[in-house]
């Protein structure tokens, strides 16, 4: 009788210690897939919020430009007054994006190029005094924009080569 309780034990243990192992491995794994999820949804706000803040920042700077070409120009009140509410609209959409942008990226690279692009897109408004200063801000403002939409895609690089968000993806 003993047997065949020995190996009808050690046959129970081993199934037991088999579904735990096996248990175990499926439960890492889950949560693997979860991290992973959950590093692409972060990732793929993280893009959005950029790309929407660059894209606001482009509609403000060519209000912005506008306007200033219709004031050098001496372009009728109505029409001044027409731009200066759409550039008015633009500043006010650029605020969306950049909190988003805020929350989402503590990267002070990142930071500080979205803060220049800003910036520079609202000096334009000081530039208004000749179409020189005009064309040297705006042109100050494209290249800002260009950093800053460089320096957010070295951040923004796949989680594979990028340290910050592998390590947010193992945590």
């Amino acid at each position: 009788m003993l047997t065949v309780l020995v190996p009808a034990s050690l046959a129970v243990v081993a199934t037991l210690l088999g579904a735990i192992v096996s248990g175990r491995f499926q439960e890492r794994a889950a949560e693997r897939q979860i991290r992973v999820t959950h590093g692409q949804a972060i990732r793929r706000d993280r893009l959005e919020a950029v790309t929407a803040l660059a894209c606001a920042a482009s509609d403000h700077r060519t209000a912005m430009w506008r306007r200033g070409d219709a004031t050098i120009t001496g372009a009728g009140p109505e029409r001044i007054e027409t731009l200066r509410g759409e550039s008015h609209m633009t500043r006010s959409a650029i605020t969306r994006p950049l909190v988003a942008l805020r929350v989402l990226i503590e990267d002070q690279a990142v930071r500080a190029a979205a803060d220049r692009m800003i910036t520079l897109a609202y000096a334009l408004r000081d530039a208004y005094a000749s179409t020189e200063d005009l064309t040297a801000a705006r042109e100050a403002a494209k290249v800002a924009h260009d950093d800053f939409v460089n320096t957010a895609a070295r951040y923004l690089r796949p989680a594979s080569t990028h340290p910050t968000l592998e390590q947010e993806s193992t945590r």
